[in-house]
Order: structure tokens, then C-alpha cells, then sequence
């Protein structure tokens, strides 16, 4: 991790030991299996909706890390806008999700948030030391992610109710993964107490 620098250009405002990470929500869902796991993910946006809520009044920090959907002209801001516009399979998502003018984003344009991107520059400089996972999809995108969060010795909570796969299986297999080798909290989101993790230390 890079040590700080007051005068870097750019630098993260905010101070937190705890980020909130939503993986691949603006999207599009325009392959195959699309509608099936739009299905799957509106309960799971409802939670991450009411979670991302309560970390805003506890002054955490949400980071959209997302797909660059292989554009790399691409900006956030357009992709959100691409997914709002009627007709777009993701849209139900995108109306739920929708990032605020506090929200952080990454792109990415593999599978982990951390390949290839600025994710562990910008937790290094909010003071993160705790990731809170949550997204599509669980045995793809936030699997790896956690992968790469483990290695990096963070903290790691993936509240169950707040990831979708393509199938309720994918999902327990993945949440085994995550629970046996990764050492992740899964603990549904109301049970995660936001204050006390920003206190705690590791």
C-alpha cells in the first residue's frame, strides 16, 4: 500500500476503516442469462438498497465496483444512464441502485474489483481495513473479489442477502467458498452493527 500523500491530486476526502463495495449492480444484464439472475437479484438489491442507507448515516463509504462491459471509453456515469433507459433488462436494478454524488466508482475489466484497477489505492487512502461485499455474482465477480480482499488481509464481510447468482445452488457453493477458505462474516445485513465495525480495531 502506497503511504499517504496530503498533497496527492485527487485523493479520497473521506476516512473510514469500513467500505461498502456494490459489484456489477448497474448493469445491463444483456447475455443469456440475463433475466434469470435479474430475478434472483431484486430481493438481494432491496437489502443492499436499506444496507447502503444505513452506511451512508454511519458515514461509510459506498464504491461502485463495475464492469466496464469491455468499453474502455467508457464511463460510469454513462453506464448508469444506459441501464436506466427503458427497456434495458437491468433498469429494475439501476432505479434501486442508482449511486449518489458522494459514491465512489471503479471499473474493472476482469472479474476481481481489485484486477487491474484503483480499488486498493482508494482503501489505502480511505483508511479501510474492512470490505463489506456485496453484488452479482456470488460464485463469479464477488467470489474472486473476496478472493483478492482475503489476500490483501482485509476484513471481509459478504452479508448473504445481499448476493445473487444464477441460481440459488451457485450461490451456496460460493458462500461455502467464501466461508471455509476466506474466513467471511456472512451474517445477513441487519445483523452487521456499521458503528461498531468503524470503531473496532483489528
Amino acid at each position: 500500500m502506497p503511504t499517504r500523500n496530503p498533497s496527492l491530486h485527487g485523493n479520497a476526502p473521506d476516512q473510514s476503516r469500513v467500505a461498502l463495495l456494490l459489484i456489477d449492480l448497474i448493469n445491463d444484464l444483456d447475455f443469456p442469462e440475463g433475466q434469470l439472475l435479474l430475478e434472483q437479484t431484486l430481493p438481494a438489491a432491496r437489502n443492499i438498497r436499506d444496507l447502503k442507507e444505513r452506511a451512508r448515516h454511519a458515514d461509510i463509504p459506498t464504491i461502485y465496483v463495475n464492469d466496464n462491459f469491455g468499453r474502455w471509453r467508457s464511463d460510469f456515469s454513462a453506464q448508469v444512464n444506459h441501464c436506466l433507459q427503458p427497456g434495458c433488462k437491468g433498469q429494475p436494478l439501476a432505479e434501486i441502485l442508482a449511486p449518489d454524488e458522494k459514491d465512489y466508482f471503479v471499473l474493472k475489466p476482469k472479474h476481481s474489483g481489485f484486477y487491474c484497477t484503483v480499488l486498493e489505492i482508494l482503501l489505502d487512502y480511505l483508511g479501510a481495513n474492512t470490505v463489506i461485499l456485496t453484488g452479482i455474482a456470488g460464485n463469479n465477480c464477488v467470489l474472486f473479489t473476496a478472493n483478492d480482499a482475503f489476500l490483501r488481509d482485509l476484513r471481509l464481510f459478504v452479508p448473504r442477502d445481499c448476493v445473487a447468482s444464477n441460481t440459488e445452488n451457485d450461490n451456496r457453493v460460493a458462500f461455502e467458498q467464501m466461508e471455509r477458505i476466506l474466513k467471511a462474516d456472512t451474517r445477513a445485513a441487519p445483523g452487521i452493527e456499521l458503528e461498531h465495525l468503524k470503531s473496532a480495531e483489528r
